[in-house]
């Protein structure tokens, strides 16, 4: 193919599709980069989803270069999920910026506009982490107007580009102990050279490099139908009860599809079928793999099978969890009656949720560690409060930079109060005025969270090292706001010496919220542990969270 000296408003839409495959593609090689052991919300999820509101953001844009470029920026923005999805955005929309009012993208253009998509992305930090996302996107705008200035094309900007990126990221572990340690480049930057990658390949076919053996991953328009599907609910029956995931590429005429969905009905659910001309994109949670490939095979030729035992996989519970909610009863005293200032909180778990219902807080976003909601749903759920102000608790401390970019997007007063965890929502809520404003509401009840120590109990997902020692897979964390403090392979054990740590003489009372692996007998031993060893006042709540099954609050 020719090497393009520009690119126009079509070849900018083909890069943005091309880049939400390529992370989509490469989610999980990414994820794996996460250093931190804990079920989070991972990069390469959290990047690939927020491209995949790009793309249906630009399905119903004008073909135009300033329509093309409001369609990345609006998506993007509403569709950031986590740190590095809010990132990820500020590029993207500081790409827009400089191409919006180009007739092509040569050269120049585009190294202005990475120059500035880095200074979006640093601007949209409070502190700015070298060793990161930002290092790469700085480094790689650096090269571009090297080059450029320099006299440079098109595609010696893009070289010049992914060359000086790769480096920064090549370089990443010198700056962060943490990823040294680990042994590990770090994932955001990883994300973005791809974007790199995929605009090497539109200007001159340069190959996008494959993800790992085993993690190939799926197209933007199946991920994107899978996430609808997914939080909207959608099964038939108990998804718990489903132990296997099945997903496979479908040759079969289109005429032949309705009549698969139908046999695939029958067999499981959480199924998302998407395609057309002769090729489907299929997914289905079920406990008969053969059924599933053989009505494949009954239509078409299924190919590129991928088969998952869900119970095997941790990290898919709490998505599970986030699949099957239902929206709670509302209470007629608390979510209709218009207030001054409501409250709207991130939580997964029916006791979770109904404990912030009865706090006071109106309206409840089903998500949590591992499914980061969108900017698009918080703001769905702010402009769905009973109110002209509104008050935000993310209880996660990577949905904060999200939950922070809705204030500018609504005309209701928005304020966040930074709650990194369940019980620093509950104590901020002693607070709340349901008559206050929402900047009043937000100094006290962020007054109040500060007065809790919190802390949780979840399990390794992965090997890692820390200044407490060496983590195994599977071994049981306890973490507090500081960090890791306890590791041990019982469950009980992590959970005694993680509140040994956080409780001290001063302390009066102990939350204990259980969830999902918690037991009576580990509860009724943290208590009697608690009066024998604190004479602390033990409160016990019944939370259903997933992955982890133990959240305290101390005061």
């Amino acid at each position: 193919m020719p090497t393009l000296e520009s690119l126009t408003a079509a070849d900018l839409r083909a890069l943005v599709r091309g880049y939400a495959e390529a992370l989509a593609a490469h989610r999980e090689t990414i994820n794996r980069l996460n250093v931190y052991p804990v079920p989070d919300g991972d990069t390469g999820t959290n990047m690939a989803l927020t491209l995949s509101s790009v793309v249906e953001e630009l399905e119903g844009a004008d073909p135009d270069m300033a329509s093309t470029c409001a369609a990345i920026a609006h998506g993007s923005l509403m569709g950031a999920r986590g740190n590095s999805g809010v990132i990820l955005s500020q590029i993207l929309r500081g790409l827009s910026g400089v191409f919006t009012p180009a007739a092509a993208l040569d050269a120049g253009t585009v190294a202005d506009a990475l120059e500035a998509a880095s200074g979006a992305a640093y601007g949209a930090v409070m502190r700015p982490v070298e060793g990161t996302i930002l290092t790469v996107v700085r480094v790689a705008a650096e090269s571009a107007r090297a080059e450029a200035d320099a006299g440079g094309d098109l595609l010696g900007v893009l070289e010049a580009a992914r060359a000086g990126g790769a480096d920064a990221l090549a370089r990443t572990p010198e700056l962060l102990p943490v990823l040294k340690e680990a042994g590990v480049v770090d994932a955001g930057g990883t994300g973005l050279l791809l974007l790199l990658d995929v605009a090497l390949h539109l200007v001159d076919g340069r190959p996008v490099p494959e993800p790992e053996a085993d993690l190939a991953g799926v197209s933007t328009e199946f991920l994107e139908a899978f996430e609808v599907a997914h939080g909207q609910g959608a099964h038939d029956g108990n998804v718990a009860g489903l132990r296997y995931e099945v997903m496979y590429f479908l040759e079969a005429a289109d005429e032949s599809i309705p009549g698969f969905k139908d046999v695939w009905a029958t067999l499981g659910d959480s199924i998302v079928v998407v395609g057309g001309d002769g090729l489907w994109n299929c997914h289905i949670h079920t406990d008969d793999i053969g059924a599933s490939v053989e009505a494949g095979i009954d239509v078409g030729k299924p190919r590129g099978i991928r088969v998952t035992d869900l119970l095997g996989d941790v990290v898919r519970e709490e998505e599970r969890w986030v699949r099957e909610a239902e929206p709670l009863p509302p209470e007629p005293s608390i979510a209709h009656e218009p207030v001054a200032c409501a409250v709207v909180a991130v939580a997964v778990g029916d006791g979770v949720r109904r404990i912030f219902h009865s706090l006071g807080v109106q309206v409840v976003v089903t998500g949590g560690q591992t499914m980061n909601p969108s900017t698009a749903q918080l703001l769905e759920a702010v402009e769905a409060a009973p109110a002209p102000e509104v008050v935000i608790l993310p209880n996660n401390k990577n949905i904060i930079p999200v939950a922070e970019q809705v204030d500018a997007m609504t005309a209701k007063a928005v304020r966040v109060v930074g709650t990194r965890g369940v019980a620093e929502g509950f104590a901020s809520l002693l607070a709340y005025d349901p008559e206050g404003s929402a900047a009043t509401n937000a100094d006290a009840m962020a007054s109040a969270a500060s007065h809790v120590v919190a802390g949780e109990i979840t399990r390794a997902v992965r090997d890692s090292s820390t200044e407490r020692g060496p983590i195994r897979e599977g071994d049981w964390l306890g973490i507090a706001r500081d960090g890791i403090v306890a590791i041990d392979d019982d469950l009980s054990g992590a959970a005694t010496t993680l509140l040994d740590q956080l409780v001290g003489p001063e302390h009066e009372i102990v939350t204990i919220i259980e969830g999902e692996g918690a037991t009576q007998a580990i509860t009724r031993h943290l208590e009697v542990w608690l009066h024998d060893n604190r004479s602390c006042e033990v409160e016990i709540h019944h939370g259903g969270q997933p992955l982890y099954p133990y959240l305290f609050g101390i005061e």
